[in-house]
């Protein structure tokens, strides 16, 4: 099984009843890119451009540490980076918070990002991570 084919067992099912593939780096980049589209169109405040700049930031990082877990070269480091990138995702959700409640944000896109900033941080489960995303017969 290579990198790009990793499948989610039935025994962890996937967040909102969704079926199929588990990909957490198509979710992690496809997340970031959303989040860029939405940072461009916040409105040219001081406020919402650091605030945006922030959000960028921890948004892309998810994904890059991501790939930085998958070519962890010890289990440690692994989880060390999924960790990273747990946390990543959890400041990301602060900063869409923080857009939300100062109402310089649309609700209607920002709840779907909240959601799904949520649902990436829930990769709580370090030994669960490891089993989904890491190929069995690797050996560390």
């Amino acid at each position: 099984m290579t990198n790009d084919q990793w499948q989610m067992s039935n025994k962890y099912p996937m967040p909102n009843g969704q079926s199929g593939r588990f990909d957490i780096y198509e979710r992690c980049l496809g997340f970031a890119v959303k989040i860029s589209a939405f940072v461009d169109k916040l409105p040219k405040r001081f406020s919402s451009i650091e605030y945006g700049k922030q959000l960028l930031r921890s948004s892309a990082s998810i994904g890059a540490n991501m790939q930085e877990a998958d070519g962890a070269l010890t289990k440690k480091d692994f989880i060390n980076k999924v960790g990273i990138a747990r946390r990543e995702a959890k400041e990301t959700n602060y900063w869409l918070q923080l857009l939300k409640y100062s109402k310089l944000a649309d609700n209607t896109n920002i709840d779907y990002l909240l959601q799904e900033s949520k649902e990436i941080a829930m990769m709580k489960k370090f030994p669960l991570t490891v089993r989904l995303i890491r190929p069995v017969t690797r050996e560390w």
